[in-house]
């Protein structure tokens, strides 16, 4: 029997894997991995509308608003009326979000340090180069559809 090496295979452990630790790590302050990533995306570029938050996270606009409604109602986000468009709300972090930032810094680097662990610092920087590279033509894949 042949067996074929898979690097979908590899990234996507990966990834479940991540969402196991998040949602444990997370669990106590009532967010899921759905929510983080929304918090996450904040974190870099606060107040902005739920349709930018769908398209940067490349979700659709009801799961970005479940995600953000969860948010708003553990007292994470708030949404405010668009000033230029009174038709969409804009997403901001509250002061408990801006609280927990260095905790969720803290419990990314965890698992950025139980990933990279055998790892020499070359191939640290071997493994960052490659994931760009492969993320990158990943995007050229989407974009080609």
């Amino acid at each position: 029997m042949i067996t074929q090496r898979s690097i979908g295979r590899h990234i996507s452990c990966i990834h479940r894997n991540f969402h196991k630790f998040l949602t444990c790590q997370l669990e106590q302050y009532n967010i899921g991995s759905g929510q983080f990533h929304v918090l996450m995306m904040l974190y870099r570029n606060d107040g902005v509308n739920q349709e930018t938050i769908a398209k940067t996270l490349n979700i659709d606009k009801a799961t970005s608003a479940r995600a953000i409604k969860k948010l708003e109602e553990e007292g994470y986000v708030r949404r405010e009326r668009n000033d230029y468009d009174k038709r969409n709300y804009l997403v901001f972090l509250t002061d408990k979000a801006e609280k927990l930032k260095p905790t969720i810094k803290t419990i990314l680097q965890t698992w950025t340090n139980h990933l990279l662990k055998d790892l020499s610092k070359e191939e640290e920087e071997q493994i960052y180069s490659l994931l760009e590279k492969i993320a990158k033509n990943s995007t050229i894949v989407k974009s080609a559809e």
